[in-house]
């Protein structure tokens, strides 16, 4: 089964966008495209011979691919090709938006690096290994899928019901750049102030450096027009005021883009620049605070040489749990006013590419649609995404639930009527939390994404408490939902029950967190020429033939849900779910993405009640 975009894939153009638009550099290489593949035992040395072509950065198993071959636990998948750099003698950064699960990677023979992590990006420096010339990249991955308790989502060596076909491999973009060799800049942060007329923003180099010499120069715009320009030194968190400030959100999704340029200046600090020692140039200067920054606030960049320069974006809008205005009970608050979550379970799976879209266009093509049918949410179910997809919820505007990513085995399943959560290993624990870490400290930029779900339905649940602090202190700028459905412990900012009943009913109130239904629906409709395997079983929670009774059913659970909002202080609803995936057809749209079951402008009608709701009891 393959999408339009699918079908019109060409290999030597495969997802050529730049890949991290938080964070854009001129001149880049995109690696995507024709590699060799091999499958070997998982002993093996690295094969002699190759098996044939492999279209990167589609997993092994899907379509896309040119393989669609399951890997076993007991292999390792091997990739293999060549590329072409004009100059060494620079730093050279290889960049894997995500490779599932374990990967080694050598270049031109030597041992450039290693990853674990499925939902990670990574970069290796492989200026070492690299020549002018032909350059030849090997990778090396191994995948447990279901078989170890690693976050993986709904990946599973036995597909069915709600799991679904694992991923193994390279699946985001692979790229390379090459950036200067001695100092170049390695990340940006940008965090919106708690009342959104201020950012905090850093910019870190590669290597941090007593250089005084070095500062950053960074221009704010709205449109054509400059909001700001500042001058700061490196590695310093600085507090930036922006004047007359315009806020993000879904209704008016308004981007400041940023220019931020590394430059080689005069020494700013009060003392000459001769051939004193860094420490000794700034033994009168303290660091690290307001001295320091006046200084550099006010530097002179005559003649000032340009070192590197990135572009990114920010969006300023503040994300909490607050008393509602009418009645007080807690609600979640969107620039200090109530809105009501409202949008659809989002798995992200693409019948040809499994987790990886086809094309930017596929995933604009979900995001429009839902937009048009008067969703201004979805929930991100258990799966990472690559940096563009966030990129276009940012720029469309549609507000974000991140879950992340569960991995459990059969004996750490908790249910919703047990009295504890599971108790898990050091090892799991820290493979649990290294992937947290890494998602929040990757998407934080976005201003979309604005809840972190901890877990779903017990898969795996454990320490929801210490986790959930865990969040607060990673990121205290967003919302966290600490269980989603089945055993609540009380943890995070709210209470999500998922009830797919015929008419769901609202959870019980705590009067201390905010009240959603965070799973509801499920109305299956099998069209017989839009389903992934017809043999298997194609179901719903609630399943239909005809039109009449589909579009009925949805109306009831939309009824119920305005309901709730109504009389209870309902603060979000997530319906399940936007398409189909494999032998779910409880979408709204076809797997294949050919067929919108519920046309937009019916569902923008029957959502009527809830498009631009304020939570509330009669709000």
């Amino acid at each position: 089964m393959l999408t339009r975009w699918g079908k019109g894939l060409k290999p030597e153009s495969v997802l050529d966008d730049y890949p991290r638009p938080q964070m854009v550099r001129n001149g880049w290489m995109n690696l995507n495209g024709i590699w060799q593949y091999a499958i070997s035992p998982i002993s093996a040395p690295q094969p002699t011979a190759w098996e044939g072509d492999i279209v990167v950065p589609f997993c092994v198993e899907s379509p896309l691919s040119g393989v669609e071959r399951t890997l076993s636990p007991a292999e390792r998948l091997w990739y293999r090709r060549t590329f072409s750099l004009a100059q060494a003698g620079t730093r050279t950064l290889l960049h894997f938006g995500a490779v599932d699960e374990e990967c080694v990677v050598w270049i031109n023979g030597g041992l450039a690096g290693a990853h674990s992590g499925g939902f990670d990006p990574f970069t290796l420096d492989i200026s070492a290994f690299v020549r002018s010339g032909e350059n030849e990249i090997l990778v090396g991955v191994t995948d447990p899928s279901s078989s170890d308790d690693q976050p993986r989502g709904k990946q599973h060596l036995k597909p069915q019901g709600i799991w679904y076909t694992p991923v193994t491999g390279i699946w985001q973009t692979v790229w390379l750049e090459q950036v200067p060799e001695h100092a170049h800049i390695e990340e940006l942060q940008i965090t919106p102030g708690a009342d959104c007329s201020a950012i905090d923003f850093t910019a870190f180099l590669f290597r941090p450096s007593r250089d005084s010499r070095l500062a950053i120069r960074l221009t704010i715009r709205l449109g054509d027009q400059v909001v700001k320009e500042v001058t700061v030194r490196p590695d310093r968190r600085t507090s930036i005021t922006i004047p007359e400030p315009v806020l993000w959100s879904p209704d008016e999704p308004t981007l400041y883009d940023v220019d931020v340029e590394l430059l080689r200046i005069n020494n700013p600090l009060p003392e000459t620049n001769d051939q004193r020692t860094a420490a000794q140039l700034v033994r009168d200067v303290p660091l690290r605070g307001s001295t320091e920054a006046a200084y550099y606030a006010t530097a002179d960049l005559h003649g000032a040489e340009s070192i590197d320069r990135v572009q990114g974006y920010f969006g300023l809008r503040s994300i909490a749990l607050g008393p509602h205005p009418n009645g007080g009970h807690p609600t979640l608050l969107l620039n200090g006013e109530a809105v009501f979550h409202f949008g659809p379970l989002d798995q992200g799976w693409w019948p040809d590419g499994l987790h990886t879209p086809p094309a930017d266009e596929a995933m604009i093509y979900e995001i429009k649609y839902l937009k048009a049918a008067g969703f201004n949410t979805l929930r991100k179910h258990i799966k990472v995404e690559p940096a563009r997809y966030y990129y276009h919820c940012d720029r469309l505007g549609i507000l974000v639930w991140q879950d992340m990513p569960s991995g459990f085995l059969p004996a750490q399943f908790v249910a919703p009527n047990d009295e504890g959560e599971v108790l898990r290993s050091s090892r799991s624990t820290e493979r649990f939390e290294r992937t947290l870490q890494r998602m929040i400290h990757n998407l934080r930029h976005h201003p979309s994404i604005v809840v972190w779900v901890l877990h779903n339905e017990g898969w795996g649940q454990f320490d929801s408490h210490r986790l959930t602090a865990r969040i607060r202190a990673l990121d205290p700028t967003r919302v966290v939902n600490a269980v989603s459905g089945w055993l609540d412990t009380g943890a995070g900012d709210i209470i999500d029950k998922h009830d797919y009943q015929a008419e769901p009913s609202p959870p019980d109130s705590d009067d201390r967190r905010a009240l959603v239904v965070g799973e509801y629906g499920g109305i299956g409709w099998p069209l017989e020429e839009h389903l992934w395997n017809p043999e298997m079983r194609n179901w719903g929670y609630q399943t239909f033939h005809m039109v009449e009774e589909v579009q009925a059913a949805y109306s009831r659970v939309t009824d119920a849900i305005i309901k709730m909002h109504r009389e209870h202080g309902l603060s979000g609803a997530i319906y399940t779910q936007t398409t189909d995936v494999e032998g779910e057809i409880n979408g709204l749209i076809t797997y294949d993405r050919s067929v919108e079951k519920f046309p937009a402008a019916w569902l923008a009608e029957v959502h009527g009640p809830l498009i631009g709701a304020k939570n509330g009891v009669n709000g």
